[in-house]
């Protein structure tokens, strides 16, 4: 009998013919929805790609405001020249034309146009609309405009170094430009044309186009008529002082905010010096976060701060310079080195005795004192929204000895950069209350940390009003109760030997003196006119920003009875100490002593200059 099913049956073929069949169609609806949905979009674009040339359409960069409203940077329409060699049929006539107008040399436009084997090549960018318009009107086959935009900074050599540049190609390159250069930037449209096999575009089809979208505007925490005040004052600095370079900032005592930055020389930003890769590297930089210093006198504000708060001293404590201090066995010399003598905290502090803060530094001991200088923010970042930031440099704890120590009470030996000893400051004097320093206008400060007790800093506020104001309250600038410190010191060459002659002057100043809003750091490097004490080169200047300050802000005065006298500078050089030092009491004028001899062999300011009732002037030995 024979059997239903065989392997060569009827049926038994038709079912594998079935199931050949359902494999096939699977394995095809597999292969469509790998093409469709997995590699589509990939395939669309290869296709689009080859029928298709696009053009970039640059998106704006955001519009940068200072916190007034006044604009710092905008962006504005120019455009890019592209060439498309296998349309072009004048080749002659389009390279003479376009190598005077783009202001390229002949041969180079003329073998760009050569250049079959490549379907675009890119001729110039950031053409100017007039010149743009020039070329368009000449209706060349081959030659495409593509819109761009360049930046330009209203006010030119204005907040160089942050506000920063962008690049040909839209890019920040330095700056606030380049720290928000994600969300300044804006996201880039694109025009698209169809063209056939050899890409040459075909007449008569439709473009499309895809706008780009600006970048977000940036408003930043300068005020740019405070930081025209100081700009102009450091221009003044570099005038009179002929020094290396300078540098001042204005911060909000309390919020971090900084109202004003700047380092000269600098550039004017809508002409960056591009060809002089030395001069564009030095002159970018932000110098008040980037460079770092010994600070001298002025980092006594924080090693006082400590050893009050630790309990280790008081007001009325009285200190003895002899002129030196001997610390194992080093001999180390106060700035006075004929010596104060007998003090008191408050006139150490004034006076700026080393010795003073030498002793501080012993008293608070390797532990605590660096336990501060941590708290403080030394050796560490400020977190201000800038890029190149150096930390500052702490020498490594289980290596510092006494004479180190000695040392760091009075500024030496510890680095710092500009802006971060100036957040340091800030915190000691308002409250307690370190802030995280910010170049963006905020809404509430951002307070990093306490590091002092609000009792404290009161103190501190007290003993940089009397260090300023010497002659009685609101003296230091007229009717103002204007509190601060200045700083001298040593510059250091390559091997970390001293640099003769070579100094750094500087000034801490914030206002008002008893619960500051404002805090001011005036930074001279190398100061080159014959003077270099931070009394001299940096003060005054100090003075200028904050009386110019006032008179934009409108601040009234805080002591409307004080009325400075002025008299003239007598001629001490060649008297004794003793007798130029009398003249100078009797004149109700505050010195300074330089040097260990008995007489004066120079005095600043000179014979006949004009100077105020309180000020202090130096006199070399």
């Amino acid at each position: 009998m024979q059997k239903l099913y065989t392997l060569h049956s009827l049926r038994k073929r038709i079912l594998a013919i079935i199931l050949l069949i359902s494999f096939l169609f699977c394995a095809l609806i597999v292969r469509l929805f790998v093409i469709q949905i997995i590699n589509g979009k990939n395939l669309q674009n290869k296709a689009t790609s080859q029928w298709t040339r696009d053009l970039a359409i640059v998106a704006p960069r955001g519009t940068i405001y200072d916190r007034t409203g006044s604009t710092l940077a905008v962006s504005y329409t120019t455009y890019n020249v592209y060439a498309r060699a296998r349309e072009i049929t004048e080749k002659d006539r389009i390279a003479e034309f376009l190598s005077q107008k783009l202001d390229i040399n002949f041969s180079t436009i003329y073998d760009k146009l050569s250049q079959k084997n490549i379907s675009e090549v890119l001729l110039k960018m950031q053409v100017d609309t007039d010149t743009a318009e020039e070329i368009y009107n000449q209706k060349f086959r081959g030659i495409y405009l593509a819109e761009n935009v360049a930046r330009y900074y209203p006010y030119g050599d204005f907040l160089t170094q942050v506000l920063g540049f962008t690049s040909s190609d839209n890019l920040g390159q330095t700056g606030v430009e380049a720290y928000f250069n994600s969300s300044l930037q804006g996201k880039d449209g694109y025009s698209f044309t169809q063209s056939d096999l050899q890409g040459k575009e075909i007449t008569g089809t439709l473009r499309y186009y895809v706008n780009g979208e600006k970048g977000s505007d940036l408003t930043l925490s300068v005020d740019s008529k405070i930081e025209l005040i100081v700009e102009q004052t450091l221009d003044q600095i570099m005038q009179e002082q002929k020094a290396k370079s300078v540098t001042g900032i204005v911060m909000n005592a309390k919020t971090g905010e900084i109202l004003a930055l700047s380092t000269k020389p600098s550039f004017n930003l809508n002409e960056v010096p591009r060809d002089n890769l030395t001069e564009l590297f030095d002159y970018s930089k932000i110098k008040g976060i980037t460079d770092l210093y010994e600070p001298g006198s002025t980092f006594k504000i924080l090693t006082l701060a400590a050893a009050l708060e630790e309990g280790l001293t008081n007001f009325n404590e009285r200190f003895y310079c002899p002129g030196y201090m001997m610390v194992d066995g080093v001999r180390i010399k106060c700035w006075r080195t004929i010596g104060h003598g007998s003090q008191t905290l408050v006139e150490g502090f004034a006076n700026s005795c080393n010795c003073v803060f030498m002793n501080l530094a012993l008293r608070l001991g390797v532990e605590r004192f660096y336990k501060y200088a941590k708290l403080f923010g030394l050796g560490q970042s400020t977190g201000v929204n800038l890029a190149g930031e150096a930390k500052g440099i702490l020498m490594s704890q289980k290596l510092v000895k006494n004479v180190d120590l000695a040392r760091m009470g009075f500024g030496h030996a510890i680095t710092v950069s500009p802006l971060q000893l100036l957040t340091s400051v800030s915190g000691i004097v308002n409250g307690g209350n370190l802030p995280t320093p910010t170049i963006q206008k905020v809404d509430s400060p951002n307070i990093r940390r306490n590091i002092l007790s609000a009792e404290t800093s009161q103190k501190m506020n007290y003993l940089l009003e009397k260090a300023t104001n010497k002659h009685g309250d609101c003296s230091f600038l007229e009717g103002y109760n204007v509190g601060g410190k200045t700083g001298t010191a040593q510059k250091y060459d390559e091997s970390g030997k001293i640099a003769q002659g070579k100094y750094i002057s500087s000034f801490i100043g914030v206002y008002p003196a008893n619960n500051p809003d404002y805090a001011i750091l005036v930074f001279v490097d190398e100061p080159g006119a014959g003077a270099y004490y931070g009394s001299i080169v940096a003060l005054p200047y100090g003075k200028i920003i904050f009386e110019k300050m006032f008179e934009y802000l409108q601040i009234p005065k805080d002591n409307e009875e004080i009325k400075k006298e002025y008299i003239e500078m007598p001629n001490l050089v060649g008297l004794p100490i003793s007798q130029a030092s009398e003249i100078l009491i009797k004149l109700g004028i505050d010195y300074e002593i330089y040097g260990e001899g008995g007489k004066v062999t120079r005095q600043l300011p000179p014979e006949g200059e004009t100077v105020a009732v309180g000020d202090t002037i130096v006199l070399e030995t």
